[in-house]
């Protein structure tokens, strides 16, 4: 035993330390402790997850639409909608093809991301160039869980969202059926402008 009353020698520690380490066995490097090395690897599936999540909600800020999740809608089923206070005759004439559409928009096979961002740039080129009547082809798919009936159901949120729609309903059968759907715009400033001046000289 070392008496704590006088100075250890360095040859005395080392020889300590070689007597208390006689029974240890030293770590296999990678197995029984970490590698510290710098690794290049590329991103984990939760890391991909996360970065699609962020580019779908940078599409949400740039374009204004939710791409959330929706019921799904049946392919045999029409689907028809007016906001409130648009007469219920404007409605009926455009389920008759009493508003024939000006411009179309073909959405078949077509990825989600962009068919959302087209619905938002199609509506609004129309609505710029004072269109009335727009035609989106989705096609109608066999059941409610095929891609055309899941565009038909994001179609219908996304068009609630815009607010220069204000009704739509499937397309008549010579446009398309239930795989397009007709959309009513409001009118545009400038038109409604101009419709008043039309009338303001009609009246004298």
């Amino acid at each position: 035993m070392i008496s704590a009353s006088r100075e250890v020698s360095g040859a005395e520690v080392d020889d300590l330390f070689r007597r208390e380490m006689l029974d240890v066995t030293p770590l296999t490097r990678g197995i029984d402790r970490a590698d510290v090395a710098a690794r290049s690897q590329g991103p984990s599936n939760a890391q991909l997850v996360r970065r699609e999540d962020a580019q779908k909600s940078l599409g949400n800020e740039l374009d204004g639409l939710s791409d959330s999740y929706v019921e799904h809608l049946s392919p045999h089923d029409p689907i028809e909608y007016r906001r409130d206070g648009i007469q219920v005759g404007v409605l009926e004439r455009l389920r008759h093809g009493g508003y024939p559409p000006e411009a179309q928009l073909n959405l078949i096979r077509r990825p989600l991301i962009e068919c959302r961002r087209e619905v938002q740039r199609f509506v609004r080129d129309g609505w710029e160039s004072e269109l009335r009547s727009l035609l989106v082809i989705h096609g109608r798919g066999r059941d409610s869980e095929s891609h055309a009936a899941l565009i038909r159901a994001y179609l219908v949120h996304w068009l609630e969202q815009i607010p220069q729609v204000q009704a739509w309903c499937s397309a008549t059968p010579r446009h398309g059926g239930l795989g397009a759907t007709l959309i009513m715009l409001r009118k545009s400033r400038s038109a409604r402008d101009t419709n008043r001046e039309r009338h303001q000289k009609r009246r004298g």
